[in-house]
């Protein structure tokens, strides 16, 4: 396996911010809020000529339940499954009493503990960089992550560890638990990215940890328990999965605080660069307009769409049920017409081997590829059997229709006035494609062309 490196401390000192320096990029949500970060996040780091995994985790709680335990336990498994561990302290606050505690836990480990004194630009924090010599764990570093201060100095207290693992690379990370089945992006960068969204309290991240085997993410009867966009990778018969856990979208006119609409950024970035896109519905209180909305924006974002129907074992009419669902789905989006509703208790492990197959048969569609010369008999037929109506008194003729690109269909539709063709006969065009080339459920798109007048002079 490739070096990894943890990054741990208590809240608000930092892990996320130089988790980003670290990466290159903005991926963590970082705030002024303590304990923003809750699920263990994974990225692929560079410092100098090395090339490593990152992990960042959730602020240090030393509850003994509730979910700040639950946050430990994650925090944990990343220290056993890394090479090292970074153990952060803010520098200006010195060396706290929940630092200490920190501390004490880490000897304990069998993992290397470099201790960085962040927030130290511009010669701050003297005095706590001198406390952290107390902690035991050797020189600390004086860094800033924000400002990129000190990073040298981590380069050269990571580079032995680095080399070591660098000769050894079958050897397994110090105290590795063995359960994490985390993959390694860049050996196969084509992943099938998958993102679950869903509003709050959907079942989306014990969704993720039934399909994966293992309880990567925090979940729990509270609503919103995770806040920015987690990738899981996974591996399903061969195939490379990228799984994305994100926050739940509430509406619009009910985000209001600075965080949670970080959340919701990172949320639509992940629908974005996602193929398939889950959408988690709680059964319990199905097809609310916020789910529709989502469903809509997931369309409109051109990504292939599932829906699951969770909490399955709470319904006790299931048929009836599922028939409105599809009803109403139907109905209202129309243009994702026939996407896959899949039932489903991740509790009871119901309805999951139902999912994966699923992803790749949405896959394919949204893949599709139609050969030019089949589009035009099919263009001349369909527009026999129903012509563009006229407009102003003049027929719209339409000519030619190639597909320029898949991931979502799309195909390119030569006419006489390309501005004057109405959107209900687009419809029938998008409805007619779908019934004879078998293209249900993803987005299907036009891009409209004149054509050129042979007898016009250029």
């Amino acid at each position: 396996m490739g070096f990894k490196v943890a990054i741990v401390g208590r809240p608000n000192v930092g892990k996320s911010t130089l988790f980003n320096r670290l990466v290159g990029k903005k991926l963590a949500l970082v705030d002024d809020t303590p304990g923003v970060t809750r699920d263990r996040r994974e990225g692929d780091a560079h410092l100098g000529d090395m090339n490593f995994t990152v992990v960042d985790t959730a602020g240090w709680d030393d509850a003994s339940d509730g979910m700040g335990a639950r946050m430990r336990e994650q925090t944990t498994r990343a220290i056993k499954g890394a090479h090292v561990c970074l153990f952060v302290i803010d520098s200006r606050e010195g060396v706290t009493a929940l630092d200490r505690a920190v501390g004490q836990t880490l000897r304990k480990v069998s993992v290397p503990i470099i201790c960085a004194a962040n927030k130290a630009e511009g010669g701050k924090g003297i005095q706590g960089v001198s406390e952290a010599f107390g902690l035991g764990f050797g020189d600390p570093i004086p860094m800033s992550a924000e400002h990129g201060e000190g990073l040298e100095f981590l380069y050269d207290a990571l580079a032995p560890y680095y080399d070591a693992q660098a000769q050894d690379p079958d050897a397994p990370a110090a105290g590795d638990l063995g359960e994490d089945g985390e993959v390694d992006p860049d050996a196969e960068p084509k992943s099938v990215r998958i993102a679950i969204v869903g509003r709050p309290n959907a079942g989306k991240s014990t969704l993720i940890n039934k399909l994966i085997g293992e309880e990567r993410l925090i979940t729990g009867p509270e609503p919103g328990l995770t806040r920015d966009s987690i990738g899981v990778d996974w591996m399903w018969k061969d195939r490379r999965i990228k799984l994305f856990d994100t926050a739940g979208l509430r509406r619009k006119a009910r985000v209001e605080e600075k965080l949670e609409k970080l959340s919701v950024a990172d949320t639509l970035r992940a629908i974005r660069y996602a193929e398939v896109v889950i959408l988690a519905i709680d059964a319990t209180a199905p097809l609310e307009k916020q789910d529709l909305t989502i469903a809509d924006l997931v369309e409109r974002e051109g990504r292939a769409l599932i829906i699951v129907l969770t909490k399955w074992d709470l319904i006790e009419e299931r048929q009836t049920l599922l028939k409105a669902a599809r009803e109403r789905v139907d109905t209202v989006l129309p243009q994702v017409r026939g996407v896959p509703l899949v039932p489903l208790s991740a509790l009871q492990g119901r309805g999951l081997d139902q999912i994966m197959p699923t992803v790749f048969k949405v896959l394919g569609w949204w893949n599709k590829r139609v050969p030019t010369a089949a589009l035009n008999r099919w263009l001349e037929a369909a527009t026999s059997k129903h012509p563009p109506p006229a407009v102003s008194g003049r027929r719209l003729r339409l000519r030619y229709m190639t597909q320029i690109k898949s991931r979502p269909p799309t195909f390119a539709l030569f006419t006489t006035r390309p501005g004057e063709l109405p959107e209900s006969y687009m419809r029938y065009m998008a409805n007619s494609l779908r019934v004879d080339f078998d293209i249900p459920a993803v987005p299907i798109r036009f891009t409209l062309k004149k054509t050129k007048n042979p007898y016009t002079d250029e």
